[in-house]
């Protein structure tokens, strides 16, 4: 896309006025904070992290068990990272997409897009059970063609899926698809009309600590865990003001540094980023259609994704994936102006129809790449311990079928979910810095290179492809 100067201005004007915090997190139903764990406490089942993975854990913990005694510990607030600032699509894929499946685990890829869509089910079903309002919409997703190329990649996937058995995808050509939403972009697009759903995140999280409090579970915000360490028969964790003593642990830290240290080479921390615009009037509804509200995401290797908010804003992320030497996570890297401006000249190339829109949001947050672009699960401490990560920006649905992973595992149990490849194996660790950073870059320009040169992938990416060491945008 050739940029103009007066392009660049436009996007500069709309994004004027945007509050650089997440749009979800400023919703005036959140909770406040509980307080932090002061002296001691012991429990069955301790649970690291208040994001969507922990709060699963616990929450499914006191289901299959009532009487079980759950303890939550959470570093800061309940969903204020990850799951309190991705785009709200909650997908039926445990493998970050078919392909990425079919790549990795085609002997068993059947079964998990089942026990993906089961998930999926699951969590419908517990957004009302208990009552979460959490603009829960189950319209599907649509993988969107811009160039030529992808339009014959994704045409491939839908014979490669309906080959395998599998249902609810429909081809879209550029007409159909322009009816469903209007993108002079826009050539073609592949929807996968149930495997996803639309939601908003944080009072998904918010919902889910509220399910847990009712169920028993005792949560403590403000307080992070610091260590993790044996303590006679069970494990024990220290944090700033206390210290807990429980028979198991769940791990659901994701992208923060894990408290089994071996594990850390695993993942590293990318930053992602979207914008929220102000909500559309009618006449501006009208222009770009969307009566479907279905998510929606190109299909670039840098890719954007795309959706409607319950109030008719649109939400615009992706595409940029900025990874800092050294793998840290801070707090300044959440807000990137350069991105933002960035993100709003594609927005409006989207979307010429909606010029003179701004925005509302600007915001960026930390996901937990690993190397399979699909989450791992282990256990250590002679199976006292267990933990899920590397979700790649798919957390939002996976994250309870991780919980149960973990129980699993915890329990000691052979289940149909234990003995899964994907769970008995892990991925290729990421290798230390400068190393690190300079393969991330190097494939990063190679991806861009590949959405230039019609998705010729070049001699580098071949090679991770061959290893099995990638890098998702």
């Amino acid at each position: 896309m050739a940029v103009t100067r007066a392009m660049k201005s436009a996007a500069r004007q709309s994004l004027a006025g945007a509050k650089p915090v997440p749009f979800w997190l400023e919703d005036p139903g959140r909770p406040e904070a509980l307080p932090a764990l002061t002296g001691d406490e012991k429990c069955d089942l301790l649970v690291v992290g208040g994001g969507y993975s922990g709060l699963w854990t616990a929450l499914i913990a006191k289901e299959r068990e009532p009487g079980r005694e759950v303890v939550l510990i959470e570093g800061k607030e309940i969903g204020w990272a990850a799951s309190g600032r991705n785009g709200g699509f909650c997908a039926a894929s445990l493998t970050h997409g078919l392909g990425n499946g079919l790549a990795r685990w085609p002997g068993e890829l059947a079964q998990l897009e089942e026990l993906g869509a089961a998930n999926l089910d699951a969590i419908g079903d517990a957004v009302a059970r208990y009552e979460i309002d959490c603009d829960f919409e189950r319209t599907g997703e649509i993988d969107v063609a811009t160039e030529p190329h992808q339009l014959e990649e994704l045409h491939e996937m839908y014979e490669e899926a309906t080959g395998l058995g599998f249902g609810g995808l429909e081809l879209l050509d550029e007409q159909a698809l322009r009816a469903q939403v209007d993108s002079p972009t826009f050539l073609g697009g592949l929807w996968d009309r149930d495997g996803v759903a639309m939601l908003h995140p944080a009072k998904l999280a918010w919902g889910l600590k509220r399910a847990c409090l009712e169920l028993g579970v005792r949560i403590y915000e403000h307080t992070p865990g610091l260590s993790l360490a044996r303590v006679g028969t069970g494990m024990g964790v220290r944090t700033p003001y206390g210290k807990v003593r429980a028979e198991h642990v769940a791990l659901g830290t994701n992208v923060f540094p894990s408290l089994v240290k071996r594990l850390r080479p695993y993942t590293v921390p990318v930053y992602d980023y979207a914008l929220m615009t102000e909500p559309l009037d009618a006449a501006q509804l009208a222009s770009i259609g969307w009566q479907g509200r279905q998510g929606l995401g190109d299909a670039a290797n840098q890719f954007h994704y795309f959706r409607l908010s319950a109030d008719n804003r649109i939400l615009w992320g992706g595409y940029d994936a900025i990874y800092s030497y050294g793998g840290k996570v801070r707090s300044e890297y959440d807000d990137r102006p350069e991105t933002y401006a960035k993100l709003a000249e594609q927005f409006f190339h989207c979307f010429p129809q909606l010029e003179g829109l701004r925005f509302g949001h600007a915001w960026g947050g930390a996901i937990d790449t690993c190397s399979r672009f699909s989450a791992f699960f282990g256990t250590a401490h002679g199976g006292r311990v267990a933990y899920a990560a590397g979700y790649t920006g798919l957390g939002v649905g996976a994250t309870r079928f991780g919980a149960d992973v973990m129980l699993d595992l915890l329990a000691g149990e052979r289940t149909e979910r234990t003995e899964l490849e994907m769970v008995r194996t892990k991925p290729l660790p990421f290798p230390p810095e400068p190393v690190a950073w300079a393969g991330i870059g190097i494939t990063k320009w190679s991806l861009a290179r590949a959405d230039e040169r019609g998705g010729r992938r070049n001699l580098w990416l071949k090679a991770m492809d061959r290893v099995g060491l990638g890098f998702d945008s």
